[in-house]
């Protein structure tokens, strides 16, 4: 496998929260960013702490044209693919009563089908590395329903989980491995307004961006599915 100094890495939704977080653990370690977000210039590269300058560009996991314009310029600038951060996601509550269907269908683009266009843009690159590493940000949501109340979001990061398993029989004898990462409540934007269960705390972005570091770091033989992180006791997942 390449030295950290060696790797390239893409990361969706880098402008904040747990993006932000895996991209300043990574230009630390020294990897070579590229940094996607639907508003580029919301990414502060002035935070993050890189040897060689990140490539900062548009991504929008609605449109498959950015996905594409991203990786042809990541490629243009580095050479390279050698990993991909799947970390852009929306939640909007959705439950079993809901007639918005367009809150579902927001999700299901974003959440699903957005990782989804961007693996077929950045997969030939990825097999051809021999060492290739997608980490996809699910969350505990991909694994059980605490309610009803999002049934929306809870569909479309199952089905994200079941992408990262398909990835990984479909890269696995070209040295490709995927890792889905499963936080649960993480103090971030998305879940400002969601108050952490008495007595419990929320996780911080770095926990989850220190479980991305070491799923990159492992060698093609010791390949882990899913890590799944919490603050909490929960019976079941």
């Amino acid at each position: 496998m390449l030295q950290a100094d060696q790797r390239v890495v893409m990361i969706t939704g880098a402008n904040r929260g747990i993006g932000l977080a895996i991209a300043n653990n990574l230009a630390q370690a020294g990897f070579r960013l590229s940094l996607g977000a639907r508003d580029p210039s919301t990414i502060d590269t002035s935070s993050i702490a890189s040897a060689i300058s990140p490539l900062v560009h548009a991504y929008d996991a609605t449109d498959k044209q950015t996905a594409d314009s991203w990786t042809q310029a990541t490629l243009d600038q580095f050479g390279a693919i050698d990993a991909v951060v799947l970390n852009a996601g929306v939640m909007v509550p959705v439950g079993v009563s809901s007639e918005n269907e367009a809150d579902m269908d927001l999700m299901w683009n974003v959440n699903f089908k957005g990782p989804w266009r961007l693996l077929r843009a950045t997969l030939p690159a990825l097999k051809s590395s021999g060492h290739g590493r997608v980490i996809n940000v699910v969350s505990l949501s991909g694994k059980r329903v605490m309610g009803s109340g999002n049934l929306g979001y809870c569909a479309s990061k199952f089905a994200a989980l079941s992408l990262t398993h398909a990835l990984r029989h479909e890269g696995w004898g070209d040295g490709l491995r995927a890792t889905a990462i499963c936080p649960g409540l993480v103090d971030t934007d998305m879940v400002s307004h969601v108050t952490a269960p008495e007595g419990e705390f929320k996780i911080t972005p770095e926990a989850v961006a220190a479980s991305a570091a070491y799923a990159l770091a492992l060698p093609n033989d010791a390949s882990v599915a899913e890590i799944l992180v919490n603050s909490r006791l929960e019976s079941t997942f």
